[in-house]
């Protein structure tokens, strides 16, 4: 009899799925298992973007002076003022998320639905923030000049220590400038969209304005970047053979192109991980409507994407400062 009811205490402890161990349910557990092994994978790519970053310290873009634009507020200087705002609507989005839950474990129907459709409204609008701020990342601002070992040469009024647009300043020249089609173009393949400007457009318009100097990506010792002197620049701008406009995976009018390269797939990771977040919300936003999880008896599922939400939180904080504030 012994044996027996000692065999039935050690089966009772086995744990199959209930509330061991941690007194975490199983979906909890396989929750938390996905956030470690996400949080191992984000952690890789930021310590490669650190890497890239000290290696390269000398031309990092200034996120200050890439991050500039706010929603209706165009020919504004906002540095960081926007990506500040998406920020506070991401980590307010958590808050309301931590009420939801909590509405849960009181069986409130009412709350988890309004809290969870605030959650909702605060993830879609940063998901189209970091849309809008893409967009405006590969489309530029000022534009710039490259040379043939990829330097990005910038234009700065020397008097007032402003930026200088390229297609401001630029002088045209009558040419034939065409961008060859699959039709027409060599070996039938399509060219990439031709720049606004060309080089030689650029080169006159510098010429023709000597209140005009050039900014090389270089850092100085005060952290700000290098501008030359008008003598210099006028020897510098003949290193160039192509405009760049905005930012893409191989060119990039801010500076470094690995600084590109990093945002776009950093932020593009965490930018799906929230959409996926959205889309899960919104689902259980609907089952809570229909009072599926009334029916259960509990709010778990609530709890659990509220984990989910939390973590996707939590690492836009380590994007935030590693891109913006650093």
């Amino acid at each position: 009899m012994e044996v027996t009811s000692n065999a039935s205490l050690e089966e009772s402890q086995v744990w199959g799925g209930g509330n061991k161990p941690l007194k975490a349910s199983y979906g909890k557990m396989m929750m938390w298992f996905f956030i470690v092994s996400d949080a191992l994978t984000f952690t890789g790519f930021l310590v490669s973007y650190g890497f890239s970053r000290f290696k390269n310290i000398n031309s990092w873009p200034i996120a200050d002076e890439v991050f500039t634009h706010f929603p209706f507020l165009h020919g504004i200087d906002a540095p960081m003022y926007y990506v500040a705002l998406m920020t506070f609507i991401l980590i307010f989005s958590s808050v309301t998320m931590v009420l939801a839950v909590d509405a849960g474990h009181h069986m409130n129907k009412a709350k988890v639905t309004f809290y969870m459709l605030l959650t909702i409204i605060g993830g879609a609008i940063f998901v189209g923030s970091q849309a809008w701020e893409w967009k405006n990342f590969i489309k530029g601002e000022y534009g710039a000049l490259e040379t043939r070992g990829g330097q990005i040469l910038q234009f700065v009024n020397a008097e007032s220590g402003k930026r200088a647009a390229i297609q401001d300043f630029s002088i045209g020249i009558e040419s034939e400038r065409t961008t060859h089609q699959a039709s027409n173009g060599i070996w039938y393949q399509d060219e990439t969209p031709l720049p606004n400007v060309s080089v030689a457009e650029v080169k006159k318009g510098f010429l023709a304005d000597p209140n005009l100097v050039i900014r090389t990506e270089k850092l100085t010792e005060n952290g700000q970047k290098t501008v030359l002197s008008r003598e210099d620049s006028l020897i510098k701008i003949e290193e160039a053979i192509g405009v760049v406009e905005g930012a893409n995976l191989i060119h990039n009018e801010y500076g470094n192109r690995l600084f590109a390269d990093f945002f776009f797939f950093i932020t593009g990771f965490h930018g799906f991980h929230v959409f996926s977040g959205v889309v899960i919300n919104i689902i259980i936003f609907f089952n809570v409507i229909l009072g599926t999880y009334e029916r259960r008896g509990h709010y778990e599922m609530v709890e659990k994407v509220g984990l989910y939400w939390h973590f996707v939180d939590l690492v836009w904080v380590f994007v935030f400062t590693f891109f913006y504030l650093v």
